[in-house]
């Protein structure tokens, strides 16, 4: 999956006024981006629309808003955890101070370039994202299935020795799950910094940067949407 097939558009919003955006693409999405922004619930909170064959993903917190616009092809819990990873890199830079004086789009320069990081980040680990995300799912499932259990025992007045054995079944089947996120999630990191060390290489020569049209773009224009 590259770049082009899955994420189209992001910001990075104080309340209403976005702080800083990236895209590659032209089209009508910041607008409708904005849109949705005007008209999202207070509160923290996790919102999706669907538009045209695309979505728009929302992650609100603490009075910032943090946006993508995928793909419809691209899974939502990618897209939730693209606007993670951003969120959790833009507080480390910027909260509790410069992000709560910021002016709009003020912030583009510095941000707007990892926020391209970022995509393509979770584009390269969207295998291993989507991976561990089914693990925690499965770790909930199991958990949340041996607690009525043991809840109905209780009611049942079961004896306290097997619901130890209950008790020692749902930590066995937990620390199995366990394993397998912590495997995912080492193997993510290797292949994150075999390719910064790939990159911190010097190269020899001329480099020449061409940026593409997307492949996609005229069907979407045919669509009405950009």
């Amino acid at each position: 999956m590259s770049q082009q097939e899955s994420f189209i558009y992001s910001f990075v919003a104080r309340g209403t006024m976005i702080l800083a955006e990236y895209t590659e693409f032209t089209g009508n999405f910041p607008a409708i981006a904005s849109q949705c922004l005007q008209k999202l619930p207070s509160g923290n909170n996790k919102f999706t629309y669907s538009c045209d064959h695309h979505t728009f993903n929302f992650l609100v917190e603490d009075g910032y808003a943090y946006c993508v616009v995928a793909k419809e092809s691209v899974g939502k819990q990618v897209s939730i955890a693209f606007l993670e990873r951003m969120k959790a890199d833009f507080k480390k830079r910027y909260g509790g101070g410069k992000a709560d004086t910021a002016i709009a789009k003020s912030l583009n320069k510095e941000f707007g370039p990892v926020m391209k990081e970022h995509m393509q980040y979770i584009i390269d680990h969207a295998e291993e994202i989507e991976k561990l995300l089914k693990v925690k799912a499965q770790v909930s499932e199991v958990k949340s299935i041996m607690l009525e259990n043991i809840d109905k025992a209780l009611d049942r007045g079961e004896k306290l020795d097997t619901l130890a054995d209950k008790t020692e079944d749902l930590r066995s089947q937990a620390q199995e799950f366990k394993k397998v996120g912590t495997k995912v999630r080492r193997k993510m990191w290797l292949q994150n910094m075999k390719i910064k060390l790939e990159s911190s290489i010097p190269i020899c020569g001329e480099h020449k940067s061409h940026y593409c049209r997307s492949p996609f773009q005229p069907a979407m224009m045919k669509h009405g949407m950009f």
